[in-house]
C-alpha cells in the first residue's frame, strides 16, 4: 500500500517538511560517502531554513503542552494503561523541557560558524561548493568517514530537540484516527466533515496495483480526492473507475 498524507493547516505542513528532512538526514549520516556527506549538510541547510519561521518554535511548544492535557485527561480510564500513558508523558515533559531550554531559532549555534555559513552561501549555486570555490571545504570532504560523521552528528545535534518533538507530536497524532475503508464513484470521493471537530491530516492508503494517484483538498467542511491516472509521457488524467482505499483523519 502507499500512504499519501495531506495536511490541513501551514503548522502541519512545516512538520511533515521537517521530519522528511530529519529522516532524510538520518540515513545519511551512517553512510560513508564523501557525495552522502555533502547532501547530509545540504539537508541541514534545509532545516535551518525551514526552522527559520519566527513561530515555529512557539508552535511546537504550545502543541507538546496541549497533547501532554489530552493524555492527562484519559487518566483514570480504565481502557488506558497508566504505564504507557505516563510513557508518553514523560516523553512529552523531556522534549519540551530540551527544545524550551534551546536559546533562539533552531540551529542558531550553527549560524554562528562562519565556515558552515560560507558553505551554505555557495550551495544554492548550480556547481558551487566546487574545490576551486571552497577549497577547506574540498578538505574536509577527504577527511576519513568517520571524521565526517562526528562532525555531522555535533552540528545536527542541536537540531536533535525539535527533531524529537516532531517525531512525537505526529506519531501522537496519526493514532489519533480511526482507519475507514471508502470507495470513490468514477473516481472521486467526498466526505463532509463533523461540525465541531478540527482535523489536522487526512491519510490515505491505496494499492499501487490500481496505478491510481490521488490529488487531495480539504478544508475545515469537507475532503476530497480526486484519483488520476499517469499517461506515459507523464500527464495526469482524471480516471473513471471505481477503486477503494483507506482514509483516516487525524486531529
Amino acid at each position: 500500500m502507499i500512504l499519501y498524507e495531506y495536511p490541513f493547516n501551514e503548522r502541519l505542513r512545516t512538520y511533515l517538511r521537517l521530519e522528511q528532512l530529519f529522516r532524510r538526514l538520518g540515513e545519511l549520516i551512517p553512510r560513508a560517502h564523501a557525495m552522502d556527506h555533502h547532501f547530509a549538510l545540504v539537508t541541514i541547510f534545509e532545516i535551518m531554513d525551514v526552522a527559520a519561521r519566527v513561530d515555529l518554535k512557539t508552535d511546537v511548544l504550545k502543541d507538546l503542552d496541549k497533547q501532554k492535557l489530552v493524555l492527562d485527561s484519559y487518566r483514570g480510564n480504565p481502557s488506558i494503561s497508566e504505564r504507557v500513558l505516563d510513557g508518553f508523558v514523560s516523553q512529552l515533559n523531556t522534549c519540551f523541557s530540551e527544545l524550551n531550554a534551546q536559546s533562539g531559532k533552531t540551529g542558531q549555534t550553527l549560524t554562528d560558524n562562519e565556515w558552515l555559513m560560507s558553505i551554505r552561501s555557495r550551495v544554492g549555486i548550480p556547481g558551487g561548493t566546487c574545490s576551486f570555490d571552497l577549497p577547506a571545504y574540498h578538505a574536509w570532504r577527504s577527511l576519513s568517514p568517520e571524521k565526517r560523521q562526528r562532525d555531522l552528528q555535533d552540528w545536527s545535534h542541536t537540531l536533535a530537540p525539535l527533531a524529537e518533538s516532531v517525531f512525537l507530536l505526529l506519531r501522537l497524532m496519526r493514532d489519533s484516527g480511526m482507519p475507514q475503508k471508502v470507495v470513490t464513484t468514477r473516481g472521486q470521493f467526498q466526505q463532509t466533515l463533523p461540525h465541531g471537530r478540527t482535523f489536522n491530516l487526512l491519510r490515505m492508503r491505496i494499492d499501487p496495483a490500481f496505478k491510481l494517484i490521488p490529488e487531495i483538498s480539504g478544508n475545515r467542511l469537507l475532503v476530497s480526492v480526486r484519483l488520476m491516472q499517469q499517461e506515459e509521457s507523464g500527464k495526469l488524467l482524471p480516471s473513471t473507475e471505481d477503486a477503494n482505499f483507506e482514509l483516516t483523519l487525524c486531529s
